[in-house]
This record gives structure tokens, C-alpha cells and sequence, in this order.
């Protein structure tokens, strides 16, 4: 048996004119299985595989559903005749018939014309969506058959749910209330009741915080653009720097910005170890565009220094400085950043330092056109982004653009697309920032060593844009060392987007990225204060409110309001043994 990625009318053409051969189960507009003789199906597929079709021979050593079960009719026959078919308790619709099951119809010849006959699948999940059912639970090991429910259903205007119960490697009981969950969250009615039923559950409140809140006044993203030409600027024409301008008698140019969460709302889903983190691709496109406004098409190295922790309550500025050109045309870059609130003399922190060049490379991924890539196998990739985040990467919506993974050998190939909410501003950037993130989310898969804490990127090298404002990449990742792997990124038709001779990921911890936050408005809740005591008299006064206590305690008659005694000794416990003494005391 053999699984075919192609419309029905084409494979039936095809296997037409094969003896031994047929189709055995339409699953979905592009979900096709045919069966029959080892050799032929095996021919079939090779022809497919040629043609770039993603056909694939299935684990089974039977030909089920063709003409190879007529063998086993009279064995079937007997070996089921005890069945005493009765009404289904459950309406269960045919993939034989396409008719809704009755009292007595499935008898021991039913089953053998279901085990003979072509699976109707398709065309039951159709006549179940025209019958209103938005609904679809596969129950089975593994899910299988929800891809074609999913490509039925993307062939209607509708909406449904579409889930499994089990999963390879994931056959208990959590894995089912898992799915269970997942299905009640998108709309599905659960009986809850009927699942803790006995076990004491009960209802309770979520509990309040105190410090939760929600702002109901409407507030739109600030914007950043305006008119520099006043200040004898130029508009720099990118979402994160706002103006350029040429530095006299140096053949430098300096480009400036002002980064905050309310200008740019999409930054605050980037957070590593707790804090909000301006991503490692940002600093890229900070160089991409730089090497933009002096005529360099290629970015040859770039080393971040140092994480650049965006606070919730304030602006930073950055600037990037690149030099004039040296006798090879190469310059360099520098991206500096502080608060916007600095004092004048307070120092800029440099955050990447880099080479631009001149001569764009040629993109090598040579097969690219063809997807998913030959001989790739897919990966299970769901539930990736909880892990990132129980390891300190936790992405918001903007970052969360892995959709899927394949491998082959040492190659990672990935799918990635920005979500609906930022399609609209991929046209501004050379590469959006949260769209190359989400293409290194497929890194864990390459294999690097064992890293204690986070892999954030730290190095680039050799970088060309190809194409800009991307909003859906094809990429492939090569391990190129112990923490380093090549990037290749390409649009939906095999056509360069970028490409890196090389990144290298560092592990960072969460105590260093705390670290580098600065004066945050978490830490600004904190501070060092001495409060002084009222002075005391000397010796022991009973009139007195205040009295310090330079004898024993026995001496204490009467308790004034406040007692300052020094307590000191050379037995570890007898200090505190004295301090409890005297609160008894007082």
C-alpha cells in the first residue's frame, strides 16, 4: 500500500492502466491510498517521487482493500459468523455505503466488503460537514486520518475542530484528558462531571491578584515616524530607527532610533529568562539596514556584546554608527543603546559590533523548490514552544511562527510564517525580526551540544538579504559546529530570502539577563534606608520612656517603652538565648 498527496481523479488515471493495482482509500481532496502487487506499487511510487510528488510507501506487508482480500472471503465469512448485528447505540455513518448504518447491517458479509472495498472517507466527512457536524475526534494511536478531515474542511468555507485522542510515544491517560482539553478549549461540548465523578472534585474560583489589571482606554501603537528634516536629519524609512544622518569629515553615518513597548508592542512577546529581551535578529536587521544606507550588501560579521533588556515603563535609544569605507570598501558597524531618560554623560552600552562589505553572495540551497524537501522526514514539532518556555523562551503570538519541521541526515528544514496580526508590516522591514526568530525555534532539532541555559544567537557571519518583506519562509538549518549551524531561508516558490554562512548560538542564563535589566521597575521597588533610633538616656531610669540596658537583666524593674541592650558572647547560643530573655522580660 502506498500513500499518494494527489487528487483522486489523478491517481484513479494513473493506476488505471496497472494490473494488480487500485485505489483503496480516498481520505481527503489530496489524500489517496492505492493498493495491490509489492512491485507495482512500488513502480507507481518511484514515478511519483521523480515528479516531485511526496508519494511514500506504507508500513503494511497486505494489500487491504483490493482485490487481494477476495482470498480470505469464505475464511472471513466464518470466522465472523457469530456476529448477531443489532442497532448502533452511537449513529455511525458508513465509509462503504456513505448511508447511515441500520438495525442488522452489519453482519459478517459487511465487514468483508469494508475490508475489500474501497474507504469512502472523504466523502463521509463531506456528507457529515453538510449535515452540520463541526466536530472531528480521530480515535486511534496516532492521528492519521485528521490531515484529510483538515483538507475537507479547507475546502469549504466552514469551521470545525479536528483532533486525535493518542500520540506516538503518548498512549496514557494524560495524553487523552490532553486532547480532551484541547477539543473543550476550541468549542466542544465536555461533560466534565461524568470524567471526575467520584473522585471528590469540586468547583472552585480562580483565585484574585492583586496587582492584575486591564486598561479599557482605547490606545493606539505610538508612532515613530515624523519630520526630522528640521533638525538637518533624514528620515531613515524603518520601523526601528527613525532618522539618518551623514557625519561630517568622517564618511560615517549615523542612524538613530527610540524602541519602547508602546511603540513597538510586538517586542514585548520576546521574552527569555523573564524579561523582555530585543532579539538577536533585531540586531541584525539594525545591520542589514545599515549596510543599506552606505551601499554594503552584505553583512560579513556581527557579535552581540552584550542582551539589550527592554524595560515596560521606559524608552531606550539606540544608535547605529558605521565608519567610512576602508581600501576593500568594508565598514564597520557599531549599535549602542540607553535609556532615553540618560543624563548626558551617563556612557552608552555597546550591543553588537560588525563588518559590512560589498558583493552579495550566491544562495547554494539548490533544491529548494522542491517542498517539503525529498526524502525529509516530518518531525513532531507540536507542544515546541511550551518547552521553550519551561526553559526560559517564552514567545508571545508575533514569535510563535513555527509551523513545521522535517529532517534529512544532518539537515533541519522548517516552515515558518508570521502570524495574521503582523502580516501587515513584513513589507517595512528588510526581514522582520520575529520572522527569522521563529525560524531558529527549529534549532534544538539540529543537535547541538548540551548548552546550561538558553541558546540566544551571538554571532553572525556572512548574511545577504535577497529578497525583502517576507512574511512566510522555507528554511533549512546545517550544523556547522558544536554550537553553530548555517542558515538558507527561501519564499513559497524556492526563490532566496537570505542566507548565512554562519550563526553561532551561546548558552546565557537567566541570572545574567536579570543582570543586564539594570534599573528596572521591578528592582525600582527596592531600596537601601538607615532609620536612625531616638537617642537614649543612660542607665536605668523607670521614668524614662527609653532606656539602654548596660547590666544584667535582672536589674531591669520597670518596663519602659523601649529597651536597647548589647548582647554579645562567645558561645554561639548565647545570644539569642539572652534576646529571648529579655522579650520575655519586656
Amino acid at each position: 500500500m502506498a500513500s499518494i498527496p494527489l487528487p483522486e481523479i489523478q491517481v484513479t488515471d494513473r493506476v488505471s492502466g496497472v494490473e494488480g493495482v487500485s485505489v483503496a482509500a480516498v481520505n481527503g481532496p489530496r489524500s489517496v491510498v492505492i493498493a495491490g502487487e509489492p512491485d507495482a506499487v512500488q513502480g507507481i511510487v518511484d514515478g511519483y517521487v521523480a515528479g516531485d510528488v511526496r508519494a511514500r510507501m506504507i508500513a503494511v506487508d497486505y494489500a487491504s482493500h483490493s482485490a487481494h482480500v477476495e482470498s480470505l472471503h469464505e475464511e472471513l465469512l466464518e470466522v465472523l459468523a457469530g456476529i448477531e448485528p443489532a442497532a448502533p447505540a452511537i449513529p455511525m455513518l458508513s465509509t462503504l455505503t456513505g448511508e447511515w448504518v441500520q438495525a442488522g447491517e452489519l453482519d459478517a458479509e459487511y465487514w468483508f466488503a469494508n475490508l475489500r472495498n474501497r474507504v469512502g472517507f472523504h466523502s463521509a466527512v463531506t456528507r457529515l460537514l453538510d449535515e452540520r457536524y463541526r466536530a472531528f475526534v480521530e480515535v486511534s494511536p496516532h492521528p492519521v486520518l485528521t490531515i484529510g478531515v483538515q483538507e475537507t474542511i479547507d475546502d469549504t468555507d466552514l469551521t470545525a475542530v479536528v483532533t486525535g485522542t493518542l500520540r506516538r510515544d503518548e498512549d496514557g491517560l494524560d495524553r487523552v484528558l490532553t486532547s480532551l482539553a484541547e477539543a473543550f478549549v476550541r468549542g466542544v461540548a465536555v461533560d466534565w462531571k461524568a470524567l471526575f465523578a467520584g473522585t471528590g472534585a469540586r468547583r472552585v474560583d480562580l483565585p484574585t491578584y492583586a496587582f492584575q489589571h486591564e486598561e479599557f482606554w482605547p490606545e493606539a501603537a505610538l508612532s515613530v515616524v515624523g519630520n526630522v528634516a528640521a533638525a538637518g536629519l533624514a528620515a531613515a524609512g524603518h520601523p526601528l530607527l527613525g532618522a539618518a544622518v551623514g557625519l561630517a569629515g568622517a564618511q560615517g553615518t549615523l542612524l538613530t532610533g527610540r524602541l519602547s513597548l508602546r511603540s513597538h508592542q510586538w517586542l514585548a512577546d520576546h521574552v527569555v529568562g523573564g524579561v523582555v529581551l530585543f532579539p538577536g535578529t533585531g540586531f541584525l536587521e539594525l545591520a542589514i539596514r545599515a549596510g543599506d544606507q552606505v551601499g554594503c550588501d552584505r553583512v560579513d560579521e556581527l557579535t552581540l556584546t552584550a542582551p539589550l533588556v527592554l524595560a515596560e515603563d521606559a524608552a531606550t535609544v539606540v544608535q547605529v554608527s558605521i565608519s567610512g569605507p576602508d581600501d576593500s570598501a568594508r565598514r564597520t558597524v557599531d549599535i549602542y543603546a540607553r535609556s532615553a531618560d540618560a543624563a548626558e554623560d551617563e556612557p552608552w552600552v555597546q550591543h553588537a559590533t560588525g563588518v559590512l562589505a560589498v558583493g552579495e553572495r550566491t544562495a547554494d540551497w539548490t533544491d529548494a523548490a522542491t517542498w517539503p524537501p525529498a526524502d525529509a522526514t516530518p518531525v513532531e514539532a507540536e507542544g515546541g514552544y511550551a518547552r521553550l518556555a519551561a526553559g526560559g523562551l517564552e514567545y508571545g503570538p508575533i514569535f510563535q511562527g513555527l509551523r513545521a519541521v522535517w529532517q534529512r541526515g544532518d539537515e533541519v528544514f522548517a516552515e515558518i510564517a508570521l502570524p495574521e496580526q503582523a502580516v501587515g508590516d513584513a513589507d517595512s522591514f528588510g526581514l522582520h525580526p520575529a520572522l527569522l526568530d521563529a525560524a531558529l525555534h527549529a534549532v534544538p532539532f539540529v543537535g547541538l551540544d548540551e548548552a546550561d541555559g538558553v541558546r540566544l544567537p551571538f554571532s553572525w557571519g556572512g548574511v545577504c538579504l535577497h529578497a525583502r518583506g517576507a512574511s512566510t519562509l522555507r528554511v533549512r538549518l546545517v550544523k556547522t559546529g558544536s554550537e553553530s549551524v548555517s542558515v538558507s531561508a527561501v519564499d513559497v516558490t524556492g526563490e532566496p530570502v537570505l542566507s548565512a554562512d554562519s550563526l553561532t548560538l551561546r548558552a546565557v542564563s537567566t541570572g545574567q539577563l536579570a543582570a543586564s535589566s539594570g534599573s528596572t521597575m521591578r528592582d525600582s521597588l527596592f531600596r537601601l534606608e538607615w532609620t536612625m533610633l531616638p537617642e537614649v538616656a543612660q542607665g536605668v531610669d523607670g521614668e524614662s520612656d527609653v532606656v539602654e540596658l548596660v547590666g544584667d537583666l535582672s536589674s531591669l524593674e520597670q518596663i519602659p517603652a523601649l529597651v536597647a541592650v548589647t548582647v554579645g558572647s562567645t558561645e554561639a547560643d548565647a545570644g539569642p538565648a539572652a534576646v529571648h530573655e529579655l522579650t520575655g522580660r519586656v
